[in-house]
């Protein structure tokens, strides 16, 4: 893992009484220290005032056999954002008395939320890696999510900025010299929200490492928190 100089300039400007929420989702299978070190990075550049970890139920794009049951997952993210005081586990994805059996997409999540924080002076994010952020056209209305909230999207080492931008569909980008854009220049402008590149942190963790470790009988010490690694093991998971 390696961390870059800060960025010299604040990704938006921030204001006065403004709190500022990031969702990020995912499947959480499990969750582990790469999750943690981006939500972090995050946290410092976008002065985030919360950062809300959304397991999915069902996710619409991927179902493997073997997949842990969402109660674990949840467990373990909150495990994960135990002692981290700005970190939530949210349960926005659970569901009927949180069987984490429906299927939600992203635009709904996020069009639920706006209307719970409406009337608050709450600025939402949408924080992604950018291998998902390049998968964004086929998830349900993703023009429509694209406009509802900011993204922030981790980026990794190499990548591209511009390969963002050929995602998004022209019509939905502002004008150049957009009044509303942001200080960064790296900011891809959209008519009424901005995408992010957060290049701050990599890591070369994925949850597919580690249960593929843990179904070779092999240590995952230090890929997944300390509390998580404890409960994969007492629930004997992805064995």
């Amino acid at each position: 893992m390696s961390v870059a100089p800060p960025q010299a300039r604040s990704a938006a400007p921030v204001s006065a009484g403004e709190r500022r929420i990031a969702l990020f989702g995912g499947t959480f299978d499990p969750i582990h220290v790469g999750h943690l070190a981006v939500a972090r990075a995050a946290e410092r550049r976008f002065h985030l005032d919360e950062i809300h970890f959304i397991p999915t139920g069902r996710p619409p794009h991927k179902h493997r056999r073997g997949m842990a049951s969402y109660a674990d997952r949840y467990a373990m993210v909150a495990l994960a954002c135990a002692d981290h005081p700005r970190f939530i586990a949210s349960l926005a994805e659970s569901g009927p008395g949180h069987s984490g059996r429906e299927v939600y997409y992203s635009v709904e999540t996020v069009r639920h939320l706006k209307q719970k924080f409406h009337g608050t002076d709450t600025r939402l994010y949408f924080l992604l890696g950018a291998d998902s952020f390049l998968h964004i056209p086929s998830w349900k209305d993703y023009e429509t999510l694209l406009g509802l909230c900011d993204f922030i999207v981790a980026s990794r080492p190499g990548f591209r900025v511009e390969a963002l931008r050929l995602v998004i569909p022209p019509d939905l980008l502002a004008r150049k010299g957009a009044e509303h854009g942001p200080l960064d220049p790296r900011a891809i402008i959209l008519r009424r929200t901005s995408v992010f590149v957060l290049d701050t942190v990599s890591s070369h963790v994925s949850a597919t490492e580690v249960r593929e470790r843990l179904d070779r009988k092999e240590s995952i010490h230090g890929l997944v928190p300390p509390r998580v690694e404890e409960y994969i093991t007492k629930q004997a998971l992805y064995r």
